[in-house]
């Protein structure tokens, strides 16, 4: 489950913000993760559970917000919605897409006191 190991590098982000911030305590921490990423949601979501007990994001909600994969087609300039690397662009066909979003592996905020 490598889930984990993304989990503990995000409360690792998280946790240095907090502390250079001197937070007395984390109240929420929200994730973007994209679609395209390779992540599991209930993986993920039981690895943060993991990853955030005995720290300062203990007590703190986990949010997790998904981001849809997006491309543009390199050979007819379509942007379409994408759910894996090898889909074709919807207009056209072309199997090269430019990956816009979808791809994201972020902590986007931390609510603190």
């Amino acid at each position: 489950m490598h889930e984990f190991s993304i989990a503990v590098n995000m409360v690792d982000i998280a946790l240095e913000y907090a502390e250079k911030s001197n937070a007395a305590r984390v109240n929420e921490i929200e994730l973007e993760i994209g679609e395209l990423s390779g992540v599991v949601d209930d993986a993920m979501e039981f690895a943060m559970e993991a990853a955030i007990k005995g720290t300062l994001l203990e007590n703190a909600k986990v949010k997790i917000v998904k981001i849809p994969g997006l491309a543009n087609c390199r050979s007819c300039g379509n942007e379409f919605k994408i759910e894996n690397f090898f889909d074709p662009c919807a207009k056209c066909g072309a199997y090269n897409p430019d990956i816009i979003s979808g791809k994201e592996l972020r902590v986007k905020s931390l609510n603190i006191d």
